[in-house]
């Protein structure tokens, strides 16, 4: 999966469109940096800038963003209704796929050392990436403001993590932290009231409601001895919830923000926002979400929902996100479209992923061209993709069979791990067309000079060795799709077991073909221990798929001929 972060900092200018337009312009100097979102106000003279790509690359824009600010932003002269305390005021970055948490906190606090170092401006980590406990609230790092920063910079207790402790007087101060992606999304509900709403975002949010005593609406407030108010908490954590009617739709809603969705995830907020409404008379009819949401968010709701119903979760992600649209009703008030607002559809943008995109005709025609890509390679992880999805569906027919309700999970598990390998082999069709063109590439560098000529022939083994890899990875998913194969040969809807044999023959060719790219490949590489190695796991992986697959057709055979 590719290595995707997200990055929304909070510049403290939301009026003059020409400072706006200078910092998004210097953020989108970097190269493969996908610019999502521009939302300036004007009350709170702010601007959200919404951002994303690889975390090298966003991490540079966002270092880029702040050093502009802080040409272009004078703190001295800023005024505004947000609390704020630097030009650059708040810079999150946020893991939305193929990256931990862990590996976001330590890019966020490289970047804050950056902008320490380089551009002197005083800089706290919060969240995720706080040194100190208390810094991780963002509040608290930023009490005081801009107006109380040069006092507060005086005091030991308030060293920033990084940058000088002295007052920088245009730039301010910065926060700058790792956080999880935080999702705003409300759910529909068929009544105009907005107490009924707010005593149902009451009972489903973190922070829960006032302790009254005689648990009465209007009974005195319970306080602890410290003679703070006691509350009841809500039952969904990392959630805040509030209940508001939408004069456009006639409509009460309960507005939430979903603050980390691995802990409560959407799908998991929108069950429980049906049971608390249903147990106060309402019914929710639909939901929305506002802004983007990772991919993963609503796979996973499309497979919460599908194992809900005792139904195999081993479908395509296409698949998973009807089911997930249609279970939380997100069409309810307009049309939820995914390449809107799904952030990795919303990055990869048209073009993307140009092979598998293709028509089979279209695929079938521009492999047949004169030009030497498509070749063998991309050919072979196709086959071995359609393998494995024959052996996938025969696990989704089987998890439906009359009669076997009692085996849907054994076969929703092995059309799942069908689906991982199917999305990994795909992926490698344009990967291996894209490995071809990085060798040409390669070969078409300069070698005028000597330096040129060391340089061009490092890049040809580099080249090379990556366009082994490639291969390579297609005969390790080719030989794991096997084992699916071989079990829905065996086990799985006997009406299917001819697309199981199917399924097992395009497996072997996909890995066998791409056998041949890595011995052609191999054949240039001047790394002898890196060949030897990769030759002997290829041979001992094609042997054992070609053993394999002559257990799965003899299987097949011996079935339908019973």
């Amino acid at each position: 999966m590719n290595r995707i972060i997200e990055c929304v900092p909070n510049f403290s200018e939301g009026r003059n469109m020409d400072i706006i337009n200078q910092i998004v312009a210097a953020i989108t100097t970097v190269e493969n940096v996908k610019l999502l979102n521009i939302d300036p106000g004007k009350a709170t003279n702010r601007t959200v800038v919404t951002f994303a790509g690889a975390p090298e690359d966003v991490v540079e824009a966002a270092f880029r963003g702040a050093q502009k600010a802080a040409e272009v932003i004078d703190m001295s002269k800023h005024t505004g209704e947000h609390p704020r305390f630097g030009a650059l005021d708040v810079l999150p970055l946020i893991p939305i796929s193929g990256i931990t948490m862990e590996e976001t906190v330590e890019f966020a606090r490289k970047l804050a050392k950056r902008i320490g170092d380089e551009l002197e401006i005083p800089v706290y980590c919060y969240a995720n990436s706080a040194f100190i406990n208390e810094r991780k609230e963002l509040s608290y790092c930023r009490s005081g403001e801009y107006e109380g920063l040069k006092a507060k910079l005086e005091k030991p207790e308030w060293k920033p993590d990084f940058g000088p402790a002295r007052m920088n007087v245009r730039a301010g101060a910065m926060a700058v932290g790792a956080r999880d992606f935080l999702i705003a999304y409300n759910v529909n509900l068929n009544t105009t009231s907005t107490r009924r709403a707010n005593a149902i975002a009451f009972d489903v949010r973190e922070k829960g409601r006032v302790k009254r005593e005689g648990d009465s609406p209007t009974g005195k407030i319970v306080t602890d001895e410290h003679g703070n108010q006691v509350n009841i908490p809500g039952t969904l954590k990392s959630v805040r919830a509030i209940g508001w009617y939408i004069e456009e739709f006639g409509i009460a809603q309960i507005s939430m923000n979903l603050t980390n969705i691995n802990i409560t995830p959407l799908h998991i907020a929108f069950d429980e926002v049906c049971r608390k409404a249903d147990a106060r008379g309402i019914r929710v009819t639909g939901s929305e979400i506002v802004g983007l949401v990772p991919l993963n968010s609503m796979v996973e709701a499309g497979r919460y929902f599908l194992k809900k119903q005792n139904r195999s979760v081993g479908l395509s992600d296409d698949e998973l996100l009807k089911i997930a649209i249609k279970s939380m009703g997100l069409n309810e008030l307009y049309e939820f479209k995914p390449e809107e607002k799904i952030i990795e559809y919303v990055l990869a943008g048209k073009g993307s992923n140009k092979l598998v995109s293709m028509s089979l005709k279209a695929f079938a025609n521009e492999t047949a061209s004169e030009s030497p890509a498509p070749g063998g390679g991309s050919v072979s992880a196709y086959m071995a993709a359609m393998g494995v999805s024959l052996g996938t569906m025969v696990a989704n027919l089987s998890s439906h069979k009359a009669g076997w309700d009692d085996r849907w999970e054994e076969f929703s598990s092995w059309a799942e791990k069908g689906m991982t390998l199917q999305k990994e082999l795909l992926k490698l069709v344009d990967e291996d067309t894209r490995a071809f063109n990085r060798i040409m590439d390669a070969f078409g560098l300069s070698k005028n000079t000597e330096d040129e000529k060391k340089k061009r022939s490092a890049a040809i083994q580099e080249a090379t060795r990556h366009a082994i890899e490639i291969p390579f990875k297609v005969m390790e998913s080719g030989l794991a799709a096997m084992e699916i194969v071989k079990a829905m040969a065996e086990t799985g809807n006997p009406n299917s077991v001819s697309d199981a044999g199917v399924g097992a023959l395009a497996i072997r060719s996909g890995v066998l073909g791409a056998w041949l790219n890595v011995k052609i490949n191999a054949s240039g590489l001047k790394d002898a221990s890196f060949k030897s190695e990769i030759i002997q796991k290829g041979e001992e992986m094609v042997e054992k798929v070609r053993r394999i697959e002559n257990e799965v057709y003899e299987i097949v055979l011996r079935k339908i001929s019973d």
